[in-house]
């Protein structure tokens, strides 16, 4: 029952994603916010709804593991995971834009994560905790991100890509409505089932998080890439994975951290290393092959690389 319920409660997050981004993006349309606008920040958010309802309510019931866990162990599925099996698919074209903005800002996410929670060496604490005032410290980093993008609507960059065809105003709040009620639902089950599993296996709750939920949560991100990937958008794929990792750390942890302080396992930290490790080998790839290009490409080895180190990493925190 509690595989099941868990299983029931990653479609529900899925669904609500996306309904909240389709209806979302509907109402968007509605007032005339242009597109690139909409993917932005409107689909940038509803891919990392599923992480911030499940780390909201895991903070609520004081599952620190699973919260923390969540958020590490999705980034590094989203470079690893759903960028190689993208690259996989087909070779990705990465932007000049992302290759020296975006990216290395998603690696200095890492980093003010990384310092944040071993905030304890300076205080001589037992303990990493991320404080409410480290929360405010990543979302103050957020409003720069959305500053930032919000600066490139006066660019053209990549491909605009229409997200879903215009609806009434009425029935886009209904869509949006019904999405945040299965992301509840979801979010609440998916935890439920995560804090049970961490009793019937006797596994800590952080290897719970960076695995199952972390899989679980980044599910909309793979869609979306394997789908974008498919469709030739190589710009889309980039930005949605780079994009959901600045949004995770700054925003979701950011606001989670505020609500309940979080805990920080000291074996944490090979998740964070692990993270930054990443993020260094994506922005490391582009330059192999392509130096003097003004687009940098993540070729299908790369690809296999990504997923064969994640695979590997996973296995070996798990045992």
């Amino acid at each position: 029952m509690v595989i099941i319920l868990l299983i029931v409660g990653f479609i529900l997050l899925i669904k609500g994603a996306n309904l909240l981004v389709d209806g979302s993006t509907n109402l968007a349309k509605h007032f005339g916010i242009s597109d690139i606008v909409i993917g932005l920040t409107v689909v940038a958010f509803g891919t990392s709804m599923p992480e911030l309802i499940v780390n909201i309510i895991s903070s609520v019931n004081g599952a620190n593991g699973i919260s923390i866990g969540n958020i590490v162990g999705s980034n590094i599925a989203n470079i690893l995971l759903i960028l190689g099996v993208a690259a996989i698919i087909k070779t990705i074209t990465v932007y000049k834009n992302t290759v020296w903005n975006e990216i290395p800002f998603s690696l200095f996410s890492a980093f003010i994560l990384l310092f944040l929670a071993n905030g304890h060496f300076f205080n001589e604490a037992q303990q990493g905790i991320i404080t409410r005032s480290d929360g405010l410290i990543l979302l103050s980093f957020f409003a720069v991100f959305l500053y930032y993008t919000f600066s490139l609507t006066k660019k053209p960059i990549g491909k605009i890509v229409a997200f879903s065809k215009k609806n009434s105003l009425a029935k886009s709040i209904l869509i949006i409505i019904l999405g945040t009620l299965a992301l509840f639902l979801g979010g609440k089950w998916v935890v439920e089932s995560a804090i049970a599993l961490t009793k019937l296996f006797k596994v800590s709750e952080t290897i719970v998080g960076i695995t199952i939920v972390a899989l679980g949560t980044s599910l909309p991100e793979l869609v979306t890439s394997i789908v974008a990937s498919i469709k030739k958008n190589s710009d889309i794929v980039v930005g949605n994975v780079v994009g959901s990792n600045i949004f995770n750390i700054l925003w979701v942890l950011g606001l989670s951290s505020i609500i309940s302080p979080i805990t920080v396992e000291k074996s944490s930290n090979a998740d964070f290393y692990m993270l930054i490790i990443a993020s260094l080998l994506l922005f490391g790839f582009l330059f192999i092959g392509n130096p003097d290009k003004s687009t940098k490409t993540v070729n299908r080895w790369q690809g296999f690389v990504f997923v064969a180190l994640y695979l590997g990493y996973i296995l070996f925190r798990v045992i």
